[in-house]
């Protein structure tokens, strides 16, 4: 498997996970109907990825929404990500949010302080 990746929805984001380049990328609104089976193919593409994972490895997350549900989900996505980032990937973060969306940049804050992977907050204008 090179590639994992989901079309996006009014509900659901749109992940693209690039194995061989060490790319993944999660974007749009997070509410699906049930948020562990949605993101459970995307824990499992990660542990596939954790034995063979490339020295860098870069994660773009740009949600405009998510809800309670979906917070859980993501973090169980980044704890993955930090036992990458233990395993010797160096794995980078970037929380991207809207310029004055507090609540996002809040959220990317306390996902930061909870996993100790590089996070990076990344202001996008709208």
């Amino acid at each position: 498997m090179e590639k994992y990746a989901i079309e996006g929805t009014p509900k659901t984001p749109t992940i693209n996970f690039d194995l061989q380049g060490g790319m993944l990328e999660i974007k749009g609104r997070s509410i699906p109907e049930n948020s562990i089976e949605f993101y459970k193919p995307l824990v499992d593409a990660l542990d596939k990825y954790s034995s063979s994972s490339k020295p860098a490895t870069t994660v773009n997350i740009q949600l405009e929404y998510f809800n309670t549900s979906s917070s859980k989900c993501i973090l169980d996505v980044f704890k993955k990500l930090e036992g990458i980032h233990k395993g010797g990937s160096a794995v980078t973060i970037n929380w991207h949010y809207e310029e004055d969306d507090e609540d996002m940049l809040e959220a990317g804050e306390d996902y930061q302080a909870i996993i100790n992977v590089p996070f990076k907050m990344v202001q996008v204008s709208e």
